[in-house]
């Protein structure tokens, strides 16, 4: 896997689920999915979302909303992200705020 951030700053960011070509990303779960993989079990014994990346939607689409702060904590998270989005040719909202869903 190609390294797509070597010089971006770390800022929040939505994946939205449109290639740059304006084809939706399938599956249709895709966000839960990639979410999914940046979860973990809370105290509650229950899979729960990271803070920092969640399911939105973007202009109607599916999407996933990625805190930039995630960069401070945990890099490769962040730049797998990153990665995940460019390797699909997927559209990126840059220095957004977390959408109200």
């Amino acid at each position: 896997m190609t390294d797509h951030t070597a010089d971006t700053t770390a800022r929040n960011f939505i994946i939205v689920g449109l290639t740059h070509e304006g084809r939706r990303f399938r599956p249709s779960d895709w966000a839960e999915r990639l979410c999914g993989v940046m979860s973990a079990f809370g105290a509650e014994k229950r899979m729960k979302y990271s803070p920092y990346v969640g399911p939105c939607s973007s202009s109607g689409e599916k999407a996933v909303f990625v805190d930039g702060r995630l960069y401070d904590i945990e890099p490769l998270a962040y730049r797998f992200l990153r990665n995940f989005a460019a390797d699909n040719e997927l559209q990126l909202v840059e220095g957004c705020c977390r959408p109200a869903n």
